[in-house]
């Protein structure tokens, strides 16, 4: 297949890049490039060339299949040098994304045009590198370093006209982008031509802006943001030529990271959740009409959720004041949106109008997917199904949202048990992005490829999880607490514990989380299988429950709280109510670093009978649902891979 083809408008050169499905820059298209450059330049006739991309988008990227390869000749950043030094102005015409190296080549064009819904962006310190090919030397001098710092260290793409007005683009087109590239060279062509990008100047910035800037970057947690930035500095204060061996070294000392490492691999991960093979080849059902049983905080934000992706909601409570409220908490989400600029007035209106709130099952006839979400009490859910299999259509998916109680117990009694399944949303439903979904064991084929086509509808990471209490997240999330407290009886202080996870990398220490979210929700779950006659005994957390200590909305959990302050205080009655629990152990992990290596052996340890027990497909879908659900972070790769890059045992 020839990925480089050339044709010609008179005097213009028209190369069209054919390498789906994102024109990824491969060693077949850096060889091509070059050598048109070549042919290009030779050729009298010729007086500029449109650089255009065939399908849905410009260059998106590297090619992946060449991702941990030794990458082959020529390099990219000598490509960008040499269509920067063409003696016929190159112009970049841009729809889709330009992402990493493809950016860098645009870059390397005199020129730059792109359709109004094109997307720019330096990607790279998601994948634990930075730009390779000049983009960090590049980017502050055409658009300034202000805006370089944002892109390089943030990762995140600019809109076309965002990218206009940074100096990134040259002009904004409507639809027919080479014929507006070729007339824009062809005027360009009619004036003195601007410098390379590579000739032009960048003045130094202060200290000030630096050392705002590193602060902002270190907020990542990993190295390559903070890299990225000493790069760019190292742009402003040095010239092109030493900028970028500069830039290079640090790709590549980067490229072969530990931290580099985990990122592809939960890059590739997060490519592979929303198609399993265990849907290949199964048609999902139809979900335009979504209902949502219950609308509390998990309600709502799962009627939010689908809303946002486009469906229609008919949300159901036990009477109208309740009706009411839901419908204000789905609301209220929409307007948080649009005090953060997210959305319009116009647009959360819109959202609302697709929203109708009912106390009666039977309006659930219309629906095609029914979601329950109501409190985590067998008896209440089971009596939501039975009005489910009264009134909704016998096609209707029934979905619970539990996330602790076997699905099996909620689907007894169910007329059609084939369209029953487990989708388990995380709170906030409208923002986490984790989904697991728990198939019984009658759940038919095309309910369970529906589950996972409702995750890529909402833009969720879906993992496959089996049937056991707490299904994959929880069951590890239940062990490492379990274990944070194990820590804490043989002397280890809370504090510490909480400082040694935020040192490995996570937001919040497990007790510091436990505040936050309420002490109460375990509790509960314990007595309840206490209740039904399981064996459990009193952990830590009975003990400060008892006590009226419920977290932060108590004022008072595992840490004191002033009031009005959500800092986390050392507790002298904690450690009253605990002390006959504690002893001193001299074996305990001692440093920060051992204490978090024994929690994320134990995760690592959980997950390994998770997969030998079937619960987990694979080692990956418990890598994401630990970084998605859970706060792992995801420069360590989760817990899975985390043991097994080290060539560590968990046991």
């Amino acid at each position: 297949m020839t990925l480089l083809s050339l044709r010609r408008d008179n005097e213009i050169a028209v190369v069209t890049l054919d390498n789906p499905p994102v024109n990824a820059i491969s060693g077949e298209v850096r060889k091509g490039l070059v050598d048109l450059a070549d042919q290009l330049d030779a050729d009298p006739s010729v007086r500029a060339v449109v650089l255009i991309c065939a399908g849905r988008t410009f260059i998106a990227g590297a090619d992946v299949r060449e991702f941990g390869k030794v990458p082959v000749p020529p390099h990219l950043p000598d490509v960008v040098d040499r269509i920067e030094a063409a003696k016929k102005p190159w112009v970049a015409a841009i729809h889709g994304t330009a992402l990493g190296g493809g950016l860098e080549i645009a870059m390397g064009c005199r020129f730059r045009v792109a359709v109004g819904s094109a997307r720019v962006g330096l990607p790279e310190v998601n994948l634990g590198i930075i730009p390779g090919a000049s983009g960090t030397v590049r980017t502050p001098r055409l658009a300034g370093v202000e805006t370089a710092v944002e892109m390089v260290t943030g990762g995140k793409p600019l809109s076309a006209a965002e990218a206009l007005d940074a100096g990134l683009l040259d002009l904004v087109v409507g639809a027919d982008l080479e014929a507006a590239a070729i007339a824009f060279v062809r005027q360009a062509l009619t004036a003195e031509l601007p410098q390379p990008v590579s000739a032009r100047a960048l003045e130094p910035v202060s200290e000030a802006f630096w050392q705002a800037a590193r602060k902002t970057a270190a907020k990542a947690g990993h190295q390559a943001p903070l890299r990225a930035l000493e790069c760019i500095r190292f742009a402003t204060e040095n010239d092109f030529a030493a900028s970028m061996a500069q830039e290079r070294q640090t790709f590549l000392d980067l490229r072969g990271s530990d931290e580099a490492a985990a990122l592809r691999y939960v890059f590739f991960a997060e490519r592979a959740a929303p198609k399993p093979a265990a849907v290949k080849g199964t048609e999902p059902r139809a979900f335009a009409t979504i209902g949502v049983v219950g609308g509390g905080t998990m309600g709502a934000g799962i009627a939010a959720a689908c809303r946002e992706a486009g469906m229609k909601i008919i949300l159901i409570e036990r009477n109208a004041e309740a009706v009411a409220r839901g419908l204000e908490n789905i609301d209220r989400i929409f307007a948080g949106g649009v005090k953060r600029g997210k959305l319009s007035e116009e647009g959360r209106a819109d959202r609302m109008a697709g929203v109708r709130g009912s106390s009666d099952y039977g309006d659930l006839a219309a629906a095609d997917l029914v979601i329950e979400a109501v409190f985590e009490d067998l008896a209440v859910k089971r009596s939501v199904f039975a009005e489910l299999d009264r009134v909704c259509r016998p096609d209707a998916i029934l979905a619970t949202n539990t996330s602790y109680i076997d699905p099996r117990l909620i689907a007894e009694g169910l007329s059609n048990p084939d369209r029953f399944i487990g989708l388990h949303f995380f709170s906030p439903a409208h923002i986490m992005k984790l989904l697991e979904i728990v198939p019984a064991p009658d759940t038919a084929p095309d309910v369970l490829a529906t589950g996972f086509a409702l995750g890529r509808a909402l833009k969720k990471i879906p993992v496959q999880a089996g049937i056991c209490e707490g299904f994959i997240g929880n069951r590890i999330l239940k062990r490492y607490r379990a274990e944070a407290e194990g820590l804490v009886t043989q002397g280890v202080p809370i504090a510490e514990v909480d400082a040694a996870m935020r040192d490995y990398g996570f937001k919040m220490g497990p007790f510091e989380a436990q505040d936050l979210g309420g002490l109460d929700i375990a509790f509960l779950q314990r007595e309840g299988a206490r209740a039904a006659g399981q064996i459990v005994a009193e952990t830590l957390g009975d003990i400060l429950v008892h006590a009226g200590r419920k977290g932060q909305k108590a004022g008072a959990g595992w840490y004191d709280y002033a009031e009005g302050d959500r800092t986390p205080l050392p507790s002298d009655k904690v450690a009253a109510l605990l002390g006959s629990r504690i002893s001193d152990n001299p074996s305990r992990p001692s440093s920060r670093a051992d204490i978090a290596r024994h929690l994320v052996g134990t995760m690592n340890a959980e997950g390994q009978a998770i997969l030998s027990e079937g619960i987990a497909t694979c080692a990956e879908d418990i890598d994401l649902v630990e970084i998605h659900g859970y706060g792992f972070p995801r420069w360590k790769g989760g817990p899975m891979f985390a043991f097994r890059a080290t060539g560590d045992s968990a046991e």
